[in-house]
């Protein structure tokens, strides 16, 4: 495995846009965040806000991970001030989860968070999402806050 991250070109932002909004209002509903009806527009205004120019935005980096010439998912990086990052987004494509290809990934993004200057990366991950937590304290990513809420 050579897992390479290469700046995402336009179709492949465009490919990932479409999925990553549907993916994101799925997991605000199966949090308990957002009902269904309205999500998906929920999700394209989020998108629209932190992504107001696209690929193009200023301080964020998308890249694609490739294991030689096959898109095996990808990652998106923001700098958020002069020495803190924040990942919003990192996805292994079906069928190719489970193959250590986003532990490959996350070190290579720590790199090139290094060579633009952070210091700190920061990260969400859904509660209910236990193999990326696992994946996240395996790196030695720590926890630094939990929020909790109980249905009535």
């Amino acid at each position: 495995m050579a897992v390479i991250l290469k700046i995402m070109r336009s179709d492949e932002f465009q490919h990932y846009l479409g999925y990553a909004i549907e993916n994101f209002a799925n997991e605000q509903i199966k949090s308990g965040n957002w009902q269904q009806e309205g999500a998906i527009g929920k999700a394209a205004e989020e998108y629209k806000r932190l992504l107001p120019d696209g690929l193009n935005t200023d301080n964020n980096y998308l890249f694609t991970i490739r294991d030689g010439d096959v898109k095996v998912g990808m990652v998106w990086l923001a700098k958020k001030d002069d020495n803190r990052g924040f990942i919003y987004d990192i996805n292994i494509w079906k069928g190719n989860q489970g193959k250590g290809y986003g532990k490959q990934a996350m070190k290579q993004i720590e790199i090139i968070a290094k060579e633009i200057g952070l210091k700190v990366i920061g990260l969400h991950v859904f509660g209910h999402n236990k193999v990326a937590r696992g994946l996240y304290e395996q790196l030695g990513y720590i926890e630094t806050n939990i929020k909790m809420e109980k249905s009535l």
